[in-house]
């Protein structure tokens, strides 16, 4: 009785109480609160679409990669960029941080403050709004009621720091005469887009729900095709000898090798198939 008195006790205390439940939240997990729409059977998913837009994105990301590869070798061996300052303080900034990311603790909150105020920016830029900015060591999220894939996506590709440092530069060109401080900017582009690209390595295998909503393949092609691009860019305004007039022919003559390559192609299997 005693015991049977004990157990019902300690029933009665509990029995107001509402169950504690433990929530585990992944570390370092950055996420957007988004509004999903109701799923209609008769409906093509969009992530469908987008893996066919993806797969007609590989031919592209393969014809600009060798272009910039061409471009970037000819730059480097005729032209000399390795002998520039622009070149060597770039990659003496962009080596320092390598060393900081994989040999000190990493700035998780620096990183996730940029990767949600990126998020943030493109929602403006859409003609968004945003209600919600939570940035904090586990994560972050903003809360919208605009979103697409490019707002979704834009932090892997859009490094935030280097444009915030050269929007600094240019600012402080008005008032000042930065042209001494010239090195000092390459060396900062250098860090911050060894921040941006190591972060994005980094967390782009961490199941981001960024690249999952609007599908992984077709995320990865998005930000590998627009990281390059960004490269390009800075490859012709780094190198004199390069411009973009000359980039773009490179590129053209790319697209009309593939392009034959393609015709070649499609004519043997045409005749291999009359011919068995």
């Amino acid at each position: 009785m005693d015991n049977l008195a004990a157990t019902n006790r300690r029933s009665t205390r509990h029995r107001g109480r509402k169950p504690v439940r433990r929530i585990k939240v992944l570390p370092y997990v950055v996420s957007d609160a988004r509004s999903r729409p109701a799923y209609n059977p008769l409906t093509v998913p969009t992530k469908w679409l987008k893996f066919i837009v993806a797969i007609f994105l590989l031919p592209i990301c393969a014809i600009f990669t060798q272009t910039f590869f061409t471009a970037f070798a000819r730059a480097t061996v005729a032209q000399r960029l390795w002998a520039g300052e622009e070149f060597w303080f770039f990659s003496l900034g962009a080596l320092l941080w390598l060393i900081a990311f994989f040999g000190l603790p990493r700035p998780i909150v620096l990183y996730i403050f940029g990767h949600e105020l990126t998020h943030a920016l493109w929602v403006w830029l859409m003609g968004g709004r945003v209600s919600r900015f939570r940035v904090g060591r586990e994560g972050g999220h903003i809360v919208t009621n605009r979103s697409n894939f490019w707002i979704a996506l834009a932090p892997y590709f859009f490094p935030f720091y280097s444009i915030l440092a050269i929007a600094a530069y240019g600012i402080s060109s008005l008032f000042f005469n930065v042209q001494p401080y010239g090195r000092l900017l390459y060396g900062a582009i250098g860090v911050t887009w060894a921040f941006h690209f190591t972060f994005t390595c980094w967390m782009v295998p961490k199941n981001q729900t960024d690249l999952r909503d609007h599908g992984t393949f077709f995320s990865l092609a998005v930000i590998y095709l627009m990281n390059l691009t960004l490269l390009s860019v800075m490859l012709v305004l780094a190198s004199s000898q390069i411009t973009f007039a000359s980039f773009g022919a490179d590129l053209a003559t790319n697209v009309g090798n593939f392009s034959h390559w393609i015709v070649d192609l499609v004519e043997e299997l045409s005749q291999g198939a009359q011919h068995p």
